[in-house]
């Protein structure tokens, strides 16, 4: 049954990662006023403001792959009665 976890994880992951970057980006206008996020390689941005902006990032980025990761598990295991991946605790991988 894990098998056919794999292939609902893929979609998942590329669904969150593409509302991930739908709520950075709206995040970022809203706060800023800005369109675009300041890119690492324009000199016109300062260090803060691309340190920054990547932060958020990472912090938006990784809040909702946990989100979407886990209610793919929770879902599946619901669906099926079998959580998808073994447990990294006490030594099983």
């Amino acid at each position: 049954m894990r098998i056919l976890y794999q292939p609902l994880s893929l979609v998942a992951s590329v669904l969150g990662g593409i509302i991930a970057s739908l709520a950075f980006h709206r995040l970022w206008k809203a706060t800023t006023g800005e369109k675009d996020a300041p890119d690492a390689a324009d000199p016109d941005r300062s260090w803060s403001e691309v340190i920054t902006a990547a932060a958020v990032h990472g912090a938006i980025f990784g809040g909702v792959k946990a989100l979407v990761d886990r209610g793919a598990a929770t879902g599946f295991q619901k669906a099926t009665g079998t959580w998808p991946k073994k447990s990294k605790k006490n030594g099983k991988k």
